[in-house]
């Protein structure tokens, strides 16, 4: 079985993709197997080597790798090119990781106590299409630096840079079968992982849905589980604010990569005093985002990534949609869709649920005690930010919205440095951090007698 890609900017077909069987997908977990245990055996300054040279390799071919991410997911080619670099970025970080996982000392009675950190051994990483490379990375880089051989399956729309992630990685000398990319359907090859007793661990990245489906089948063998899930995230805005700034950066806060990003501020929450403004501010910002071709160094939008995700995202929109205005778009073969603003009611669906696409709705608040009870009021719990000139009452609101990832004054709240995750159905567990690769290792405690 073949999966045909297609360029989400004219809808022409890139190439078409053999999808993985359920028994290659079992041979491809044996290699696995097999290499993880000469890779756990290596000395760590050996496996940090190694991960260096991947991220020298990786470094060598970020134009390649940005101009595939263009092609196969629509993404402009300057944010193709920053996402090609985080990953060379990732890689980097983690690999100063084996030399570091630290067990402990315990003091007892009569002995000695003493913890290691051993890997899992196979992890199984799923990931979505809307930013292939950068969030393979967050997966496989802190599992390779914990010992762990690593099988990964990309959405079936958008495999391109991971398939030649995983080439670089043999290019670059990791051992043969140590990381693997494994294309297929999500009910064969991801629910292999979940099944297959090799396994130990699974990262999920995409829908709430089959995030939860996959933790339940992953209960069945008491296997660990990272979800990276949905969101619809608040950007509060307070009438102390630098409303000028708010403003202009809200766009950037939403539409990045067309809005397909579980992180986007899909509502806007505005102090009552300053909505009017407020609105009039953001008309120009929104209006002002250059949506073209993914190939043009100017463009800061692309295209939706499938044809199927353009009609999810209209129906977000009908024709009696409360729109305050909207930006441009090109018209013509591609999934294009211009970035809009909505201003619904609190209990639309455009107020509840994911819409994954350049859509956002603004809706005033009175105070804060009503903007802290709006910002909750949703299932998920990913990001958001919070504009105030008031520093307490910023990190006041922060405490108090449920969310995993907030930034004051600013849209930015996913480093590689720092922990992700999500708060409520928008995840579980934290990825990313200097604490990352401890989530692919179990915690062993060795007592020592010395009578």
């Amino acid at each position: 079985m073949t999966h045909t890609i297609v360029n989400p900017a004219d809808g022409s077909i890139v190439t078409s993709v053999t999808a993985s069987s359920l028994e290659e997908t079992d041979l491809a977990i044996a290699r696995a197997a097999r290499a993880q245990r000469g890779w756990a055996a290596l000395a760590p300054a050996d496996r940090a080597r190694a991960l260096r040279r991947f991220a020298a390799a990786v470094d060598s071919a970020v134009e390649e790798l940005a101009a595939l991410e263009v092609q196969n997911s629509g993404h402009p080619i300057s944010q193709a090119r920053w996402e090609a670099g985080h990953v060379r970025d990732v890689l980097e970080y983690y690999s100063a990781a084996p030399e570091r996982l630290f067990g402990r000392q315990i003091p007892v009675a009569g002995g000695l106590d003493v913890t290691f950190q051993e890997p899992l051994g196979v992890v199984g990483v799923i990931t979505p299409w809307n930013f292939p490379m950068t969030i393979a990375a967050w997966g496989f880089a802190p599992a390779l630096a914990a010992g762990n051989a690593v099988v990964l399956k990309p959405a079936e729309w958008t495999p391109l840079t991971s398939l030649r992630l995983a080439e670089l990685g043999l290019e670059s000398g990791l051992p043969e079968g140590l990381f693997q990319v494994i294309p297929g359907r999500g009910s064969v090859v991801g629910e292999r992982f979940v099944t297959n007793e090799t396994v130990r661990k699974v990262v999920f990245t995409g829908s709430t849905e089959v995030g939860k489906r996959i933790m339940a089948g992953c209960a069945d063998q008491v296997k660990r589980v990272t979800l990276e899930l949905g969101g619809k995230s608040a950007n509060i805005v307070f009438a102390d604010a630098d409303l000028e700034k708010a403003a202009a950066t809200a766009p950037s806060g939403v539409f990045e990569n067309a809005g397909q990003d579980c992180c986007a501020r899909s509502r806007i929450l505005v102090e009552r005093s300053v909505y009017e403004r407020f609105m009039e501010l953001l008309e120009p910002a929104v209006q002002g985002v250059r949506v073209g071709d993914p190939a043009d160094e100017s463009t800061e939008m692309g295209p939706l990534v499938a044809a199927a995700h353009l009609e999810r995202v209209r129906s977000f929109v009908p024709d009696d949609a409360d729109v305050a205005f909207r930006g441009s778009a090109p018209a013509g073969a591609g999934f294009w869709f211009p970035p809009t603003v909505l201003t619904p009611a609190r209990d639309a669906r455009a107020a509840r649920e994911e819409i994954f696409g350049p859509v956002v709705a603004v809706f005033p608040f009175d105070d804060e005690a009503d903007a802290i009870g709006f910002a909750n009021a949703s299932e998920y719990g990913l990001s958001g930010s919070i504009w105030t000139r008031d520093l307490s009452r910023g990190i006041r609101v922060a405490r108090a919205v449920e969310s995993g990832n907030l930034s004051v004054n600013s849209h930015s709240s996913v480093r590689y440095s720092t922990p992700f995750g999500g708060f409520k159905q928008s995840g579980l567990g934290r990825e990313l951090g200097p604490d990352a690769p401890l989530a692919f290792t179990e915690t062993k405690n060795v007592y020592i007698a010395v009578d």
